[in-house]
């Protein structure tokens, strides 16, 4: 949490000048919950509030929004659900719920209210539901047979005025969904699989959805009384390992804002479940990360959930009297910036004046983004911070680090109190793409040590001495078929299934 990060002084001097205009420009307003705060904390929105921790197909986790470094006529817009996928968790393992509206809502014009919905809704078929398998096979193709749990999509915009619904356009029907990466027998090139899944509209507009590397990197144990309370846990990325399922869209930027005078955007996400009446509620929300962690307290975690921007101003007592530099300071030391704090209203829920912030703005809880600054060829991590006025809180670019910026701001980098805070860790473990949908592959189910050649003694020894009871050879082959193959193996049961490329023979 405390490890010096590097920053130009040029970069943090413009920055610096920059943000004084705004404050001095500025003035509280109403305003939500919407602070970047948790430097120190949790990823963006992983089990968050009580009652979404329950139900992770409706948990958003992270909203990203950046100009395309490759296409930088368009906007990509990144939404993650379901947090902490473990990749072997079948064999159910992790589609998009049949209930939900997943929807990603831009305000073009800064006050706070949705003008464009971008919804997306699933549907899940099953080819043969008398086996456990969620793939019957090798699948080299999303329209494989032996992809036995599909899911497909559709896409809807609806444009509004007044938060009422003034046209809906469907933009995409039945667009295939990328699948949970099961592992290296079941899915040998699963790069081939994610490509198939990225589809472009008639209307210009590209989508992506499917399981993904979690983009965020952070270290999460702050929750141990802030790494440990005395730093001796901090430094290893929390989330390394375990996948989302992401929702990518990328859209001409023309068409995501307001105008070309007016290219600033506001970004978020929201998940609608259907109750037993038939109708949709929200149950989460998110656009800023690190808000609904430990930004709110208990009492107010649910109902930001279920809220929307215009709501916001019930949250800013969240904003303006932090908890967090309070128990950095009482377990730390480090001395908390006094209240209340306006510069952090200011700069995360308005935008930076002459950045990213709107004409005539209603401060709520939004990533804002400016559609018109072209991506730079050298992205730095700490964003706006460093003088990259591309990067956060400027949107969000995926190897933004949003956890080193967050934590500097919220210890008052902005009104005097310079520091260097950080959890040591810069980077993702996986590397991101260069071309939409940008997002790195999912780690596969598949990790551990493979069995060495291909004889019967050897999958004999690797799976133990009850396989020489009630199996004879013809199982211990199927079960060592070679490469190319995969077997499957029930000793208690005596069930036996396998495929080869060329033979099959099902039970």
């Amino acid at each position: 949490m405390t490890t010096p990060t590097s920053k130009s002084g040029a970069g943090r001097r413009s920055i610096a000048s920059l943000i004084c205009a705004s404050l001095a420009a500025g003035g509280l307003a109403a305003a939500g919950v919407t602070v970047l705060e948790p430097g120190a904390a949790s990823a963006s929105s992983h089990r968050e509030a009580p009652l979404i921790s329950g139900e992770p197909q409706f948990d958003n986790t992270d909203v990203y929004a950046f100009v395309s470094p490759d296409r930088p006529d368009t906007t990509t817009i990144i939404a993650n659900w379901i947090p902490f996928e473990e990749p072997a968790g079948g064999p159910n393992f992790f589609p998009f719920s049949e209930d939900a509206q997943y929807d990603i809502r831009v305000d073009q014009d800064g006050d706070a209210k949705e003008d464009l919905i971008f919804r997306y809704t699933f549907d899940t078929r099953t080819k043969n539901d008398r086996t456990f398998l969620y793939n019957t096979g090798v699948v080299e193709s999303l329209d494989d047979p032996d992809l036995n749990i599909t899911q497909t999509y559709d896409i809807e915009l609806i444009k509004l005025r007044d938060r009422r619904a003034v046209s809906r356009t469907k933009l995409a029907d039945d667009v295939r969904v990328a699948p949970s990466n099961v592992g290296k027998a079941s899915m040998p090139n699963f790069k081939k699989l994610r490509d198939e899944a990225v589809y472009k509209t008639a209307s210009g507009v590209t989508t992506f959805a499917g399981q993904a590397d979690d983009p965020f990197f952070l270290d999460l144990r702050v929750f141990d009384l802030l790494y440990g309370g005395d730093l001796s846990e901090v430094g290893r990325d929390t989330l390394k390992g375990y996948n989302v399922n992401s929702i990518a869209l990328q859209v001409p930027s023309q068409a995501l804002a307001y105008s070309k005078d007016q290219p600033i955007v506001g970004i978020w996400s929201t998940t609608q479940r259907k109750g037993a009446n038939g109708r949709f509620h929200q149950v989460s929300r998110l656009g800023m990360p690190l808000v609904n962690e430990v930004v709110n307290p208990l009492k107010d975690k649910d109902r930001f959930n279920a809220s929307s921007p215009t709501e916001d101003a019930q949250f800013l007592k969240n904003v303006t009297e932090p908890e967090l530099p309070k128990l950095i300071e009482a377990i730390y030391k480090i001395p908390a910036p006094k209240t209340p704090r306006n510069d952090l209203v200011d700069v995360f829920l308005k935008g930076v004046e002459g950045l990213n912030q709107p004409p005539h703005v209603t401060p709520s809880e939004q990533l804002r983004l400016n559609t018109s600054i072209r991506p730079t060829a050298k992205p730095k991590r700490l964003g706006v911070l460093d003088g990259d006025n591309q990067g956060f809180p400027n949107g969000r670019r995926l190897t933004d680090d949003v956890i080193d910026i967050a934590l500097q701001v919220v210890e008052g980098e902005l009104v005097g109190a310079k520091n260097d805070l950080g959890d040591a860790v810069d980077k993702n473990d996986k590397k991101f793409g260069k071309s939409f949908p940008y997002v790195g592959l999912p780690t596969a189910g598949s990790r551990g040590k493979t069995v060495k050649g291909n004889t019967t003694n050897n999958v004999r020894s690797a799976l133990g001495g009850g396989v020489e009871t009630g199996m004879d050879d013809t199982a211990l082959i199927a079960a060592s078929a070679g490469a190319g193959a995969v077997g499957v193996l029930l000793i208690g049961s005596g069930l036996l299934w396998w495929r080869r490329r060329n033979d099959r023979a099902y039970y």
